[in-house]
């Protein structure tokens, strides 16, 4: 999808809008991105418990995304892939669609990401995921190193 085109749909489904309310309420800096993303970087809640996520157009991290260096490209591809998610759901109806894939995925593999239909369709190691059954361990919800 045209970054233009989602970021124009993420306004009017108010998913960026949202994205903006979380994160003024986590107390974030807020800073354009490449292709109609936002970087919203800073934030102090503890919930949701990740590394980053996306609202809308809304890339919102507890950390400095600067500081991930070399793997900030591919963070930042997945989570784009993430805001042409809230596109194509129409916005708000995404949430409660992610979460019931995040329970979907806990209850198969014990993981939020790694049978959740949205992060394998983001790139789960673009994520910062591995995939159940790869050999190694998944990544558990207290790492919030994503």
């Amino acid at each position: 999808m045209d970054a233009r085109l989602r970021t124009t749909a993420n306004w009017i489904n108010l998913s960026t809008p949202l994205g903006l309310l979380i994160a003024a309420l986590g107390r974030s800096r807020l800073r354009r991105g490449p292709r109609g993303l936002l970087l919203a970087e800073g934030y102090r809640l503890s919930f949701p418990i990740a590394g980053a996520f996306t609202v809308g157009s809304v890339v919102i991290t507890p950390g400095d995304l600067e500081v991930l260096g070399v793997r900030l490209p591919r963070l930042l591809t997945h989570e784009e892939r993430h805001a042409t998610q809230w596109a194509a759901w129409l916005g708000l109806p995404m949430l409660p669609a992610y979460l019931l894939a995040m329970a979907w995925s806990w209850l198969r593999t014990g993981d939020q990401a790694s049978a959740n239909v949205f992060e394998v369709r983001a790139g789960l190691a673009d994520g910062g995921y591995r995939a159940a059954g790869s050999g190694r361990p998944v990544r558990r919800r207290a790492d919030r190193s994503r």
